[in-house]
């Protein structure tokens, strides 16, 4: 499968990139390499291979939660660049 150009704006547009044309062969270049190697590993015979839904064998180590002691709400606040009564105030994200 070869990327074209339309295809590589394509993906662009949907991705919310932008992108100067002197680097659209760059980029042609590098995503048909992504492709062709993509396209090698559907050679590998993977008979009898169990799909893998993590890569590590470790197991969580669960425990129960515990209530320990707290700060005092002064102390808390004490160090907070900006509070509000017993809130900390932080700069708006969301418009």
């Amino acid at each position: 499968m070869k990327i074209e150009k339309e295809t590589l704006d394509k993906i662009a547009h949907l991705a919310r990139l932008e992108y100067d044309e002197k680097d659209s062969e760059k980029m042609l270049s590098d995503i048909n390499n992504m492709v062709a190697f993509v396209e090698k590993l559907k050679e590998v015979d993977t008979t009898g291979v169990e799909p893998l839904t993590t890569m590590s064998h470790e197991i969580n180590a669960f425990r129960e939660d515990e209530v320990k002691g707290q700060l005092p709400l002064d102390e808390t606040l004490a160090n907070a660049p900006k509070k509000d009564s017993k809130f900390f105030k932080v700069p708006k994200v969301l418009e």
